[in-house]
């Protein structure tokens, strides 16, 4: 299942690379879920302020979420983005850490990285590089990152504790997550799980909240949480919603 998952992953997001489309187009009405925040472009997720004075090469929005709502992110620190895409976070959190703070992109679409790092160079970003890589697998260095950071990504990936032990490993003592991601509350019908339209959707592989948690627990984190991002409240939510979620953790 994780190649097939993987490779037709792969070839959407590669088709939404070249054709510059956000999150929610003609192809995926709703790939932020039933429940989602108002779908999907970087206006929606964003400050105005943070976007101002980004080309709009660089405006392609993929994501449910801001997860620089869960993150501190300091002048100098280093900042690892999973599933990186046309690079829009990274060149937000470049703002954050500044010209001796560095960030880094990891995704496994050579089409996104290609198109990553050209706006990279159209900004004159030196501190900003995209890597081509598997999020199971990361191309980053032990103990190397202050801060990691997600946008509606994790549930793409066919092997999600492997991903939060490669999250582990790569933070330094202390580093934090904040992960924008589509989370589902109570089970899910076979029919989604095994619907690769669904998958591409961010609906399929959502995991449900307690076990988000505890493959996250069981990686080594603390201070994990899990809380609802514009939707109404958990509790409000019926059995079998996908939601846009806000995940916070710590690497003691």
């Amino acid at each position: 299942m994780t190649d097939s998952v993987r490779e037709n992953v792969r070839r959407y997001y590669a088709e939404r690379g070249r054709t510059s489309t956000s999150c929610c187009g003609p192809v995926a009405p709703s790939c932020c879920g039933p429940a989602a925040i108002p779908c999907c472009g970087p206006e929606a997720l964003y400050p105005a302020d943070l976007l101002a004075g980004l080309p709009e090469e660089a405006l392609l929005s993929l994501g449910c979420g801001n997860p620089f709502v869960g993150v501190d992110l300091r002048p100098g620190e280093t900042v690892l983005d999973l599933g990186s895409g046309g690079g829009l976070d990274c060149f937000l959190a470049a703002q954050r850490v500044g010209p001796t703070g560095r960030v880094i992109g990891v995704d496994m679409t050579p089409e996104m990285v290609e198109r990553a790092r050209a706006v990279a160079r159209q900004l004159g970003l030196s501190n900003v590089e995209f890597r081509l890589g598997y999020l199971e697998d990361l191309p980053v260095e032990d103990e190397s990152v202050d801060g990691v950071i997600s946008n509606c990504v994790i549930n793409l990936s066919p092997d999600k504790p492997r991903v939060f032990r490669e999250m582990f490993r790569v933070l330094r003592p202390g580093g934090r997550v904040s992960i924008a991601d589509m989370v589902a509350k109570g089970s899910l019908p076979p029919s989604l799980r095994e619907n690769p339209e669904a998958w591409n959707a961010c609906i399929g592989g959502a995991l449900e909240m307690e076990e988000y948690a505890r493959y996250l627990e069981e990686a080594g984190f603390t201070e994990v949480e899990i809380r609802t991002v514009n939707t109404p409240p958990l509790s409000a939510l019926p059995e079998g919603t996908v939601f846009s979620a806000l995940v916070t953790a710590r690497k003691r």
